[in-house]
């Protein structure tokens, strides 16, 4: 017999078992099940969840209390090999039965099963305990003898899928164990574990623990996370000691010097944020590893200098174009429920810095009174939108910075605390990472090898202190960077450029190490592409910004602008005010905002067009990407002044 068939006949028998003990059902009129099915779960009452019943940090759960029958009613309960799939997805692609990350929502049934709340009517429910039953023996199912899951291919050792069933099914057995259901199965989640664990923390496994940095590490470190807890409901102190030696581990190779947490080894603000923080915080409920505190003082180091906060408030603008994975254009000052990187404001009475980039105490308290107070229905959520990593989040409570500590640490982010300065951070890959913060403006740009191709290197930013962020560069994408665009459509950015860095300007200035760009006013820089096609330079003033082009053909400047309503855009030496999406013949365009004004200026009369990349910025949308195009000739100068 198979492993699948042995857990087969063990789930029958269990499944009697659990109904027994459930007791009976919350609901009067449950739809009765199929000959050979299960029993499925009624669903909510059409407006009988009362909103004032929730606890605010439990408001994020209503979403997931009224989809929560039809999430579990496509649980697959025909006895086949299928038995137990969470069919529907809901979650992870693809919706395949042998992609484990599919049932990771296990612990959301078993938190709806074993919890008690008055909102909650699936406490107990015999057919919500007997589908949980079904679904985490597909989930047992699905792991090899080796101790790993897979997630795109049924014989791939997935490092992700093992990692967060190491996470979710230690929760599970947690929740099991506490309502004391479903014994039985308890004891195979718990064998599972034990295996996940021997593999996961052998530091022989080059699929989690490849030699140099540490990729992807927001999933290691979910491991450990989960590793953590299923310890310490089944102690094993050989494994505990693997546990303490990984964790040392990802702390010397899983952290940039830069500061950010490789993924999959160059730097990804959004999955930082969102995933490695938070599996941080949930090492450290559990242990002592007071070396992750480091780590992430560190980290809020970096998001200092990548986070740029715009001036009216509406939050930051993030470094999106050195992204190595995904992209992140914004983050709002007040960020909408449920959020999965709030959690990460676990953080800020340990490390104050961090409480620049969550909402406050009050912002978060007033959002949550005014949803007790809506009167509206709360909406099914749809196919993929739901994360079971929300229900995750709330036992750890919650950090929120008060208005003042957040202000002090907003004061205290570096282009807002100072006026001038040169921050070079290095990668030992040979990544470049540069800031620059001058009395006109804050800069910055990404230089040597790409991480992966979806970076785009080169100056990224421009910001104003008074006007925020005028000039915001795009990733994996060759339209939206500001680049030099070749005619077949490709860009330096997309490239691996070769940087130098001069005191002053490169055509008369001296050549400096990295080490000595912080002691210069005036710092210059050259770049070339690796097949020379294309060769630049750059003058970094007070006030001013200066690019000098030589290609080996005509091209094309391309500045991707963040507008605002009520800006004022013009052609100068052209037919004044500008058109979106008419080409004409000028000389440069000026971009007013308020008091500010950013003139770009190019000299000879040359055809430029101003389109809309139909991107937005914010909750409110109040920004919307453009980008200025000029057609050069193979030698041109474009000097960008602010004033």
């Amino acid at each position: 017999m198979t492993r699948r068939t042995l857990l087969l006949g063990a789930g029958a028998g269990t499944l009697v078992t659990a109904a027994g003990l459930a007791g009976p059902s919350a609901f009067a009129a449950a739809p009765a099940a199929d000959a050979q099915g299960l029993p499925p779960i009624a669903p909510l009452p059409p407006g009988s969840l009362d909103r004032s019943l929730f606890s605010h940090p439990e408001q994020r759960l209503a979403p997931y209390l009224v989809t929560l029958a039809p999430m579990v009613n496509e649980i697959v309960d025909d006895g086949s090999e299928r038995h137990g799939w969470m069919a529907g997805g809901w979650w992870r692609t693809p919706v395949e039965p042998f992609n484990a990350r599919i049932q990771e929502h296990v612990r959301t049934l078993a938190w709806f099963a074993t919890t008690e709340r008055d909102w909650n009517p699936y406490h107990g429910d015999p057919a919500l305990l007997a589908r949980l039953d079904a679904a985490i023996r597909h989930y047992l199912s699905l792991q090899h003898e080796e101790g790993f899951w897979s997630e795109f291919e049924p014989t791939e050792r997935s490092r992700a899928a093992t990692a967060f069933a190491l996470g979710y099914l230690s929760k599970t057995l947690e929740d099991l164990r506490r309502a004391d259901r479903l014994p039985g199965t308890r004891d195979e989640i718990s064998a599972a574990l034990h295996r996940a664990m021997v593999w996961f923390l052998d530091p022989a496994n080059e699929g989690v623990w490849q030699p140099g940095s540490i990729e992807f590490v927001n999933q290691p470190m979910a491991g450990l996370a989960g590793a953590t807890l299923a310890l310490r409901l089944d102690p094993d102190p050989g494994l505990a000691t693997r546990l303490r030696e990984r964790t040392a581990d990802i702390v010397a190779r899983g952290q940039s010097p830069a500061g950010y947490f490789y993924e999959p080894r160059g730097m990804d603000i959004a999955y930082n944020l969102n995933v490695t923080l938070s599996e941080i915080v949930e090492i450290l409920d559990h242990t002592e590893a007071p070396e992750l505190i480091g780590t992430v003082e560190r980290f809020a180091d970096w998001l200092g200098y990548n986070l740029v906060r715009e001036p009216d408030g509406a939050g930051y603008i993030a470094n999106t174009a050195g992204s190595a994975r995904t992209p992140m254009y914004y983050l709002d000052d007040v960020t909408d429920e449920p959020q999965q990187r709030d959690l990460g404001s676990w953080f800020t009475p340990l490390v104050p810095a961090m409480a620049a980039f969550y909402p406050t105490d009050e912002d978060r308290a007033a959002q949550r009174e005014a949803w007790a107070a809506e009167t509206a229905p709360v909406p099914e959520q749809e196919r993929g939108a739901t994360n079971p990593r929300i229900l995750v989040n709330i036992p750890y409570g919650e950090r929120y910075p008060t208005g003042a500590a957040k202000a002090a640490a907003v004061a205290a982010l570096p282009y807002l605390a100072s006026d001038r300065f040169t921050e070079l951070r290095r990668d030992p890959r040979g990544e470049d990472y540069l800031f620059v913060r001058r009395p006109g403006y804050y800069t910055m740009a990404h230089y040597g090898p790409n991480a992966t191709t979806l970076v785009r290197s080169g100056l990224s930013l421009i910001w104003h202190p008074e006007a925020g962020t005028l000039v915001h560069g795009g990733h994996n994408s060759n339209e939206d960077c500001w680049a030099t665009v070749l005619p077949g459509g490709g860009t330096d950015a997309a490239a691996d450029l070769t940087v130098a860095y001069f005191d002053g300007d490169p055509a008369d200035g001296v050549e400096l190490d990295p080490e000595q760009v912080a002691d210069v006013d005036e710092l210059g820089l050259t770049w070339r592409s690796p097949q020379g096609n294309v060769t630049g330079a750059a003058v970094l003033g007070d006030a001013s910004i200066t690019r000098r082009l030589d290609v080996v053909s005509e091209a094309t400047e391309q500045v991707p602008l963040l507008l605002r309503r009520g800006d004022r855009l013009t052609w100068t030496g052209g037919p004044g005010r500008v058109e979106v999406g008419t080409a004409v013949t000028a000389r440069g365009l000026r971009l007013r905002r308020g008091r500010v004004t950013l003139d770009v200026h190019w000299g000879d009369r040359l055809e430029a067009t101003v389109s809309d990349l139909d991107r937005a910025y914010f909750a409110d949308a109040r920004g919307r990407a453009h980008v200025l195009r000029v057609a050069h000739p193979p030698t041109a100068v474009f000097r960008y002044r602010l004033s």
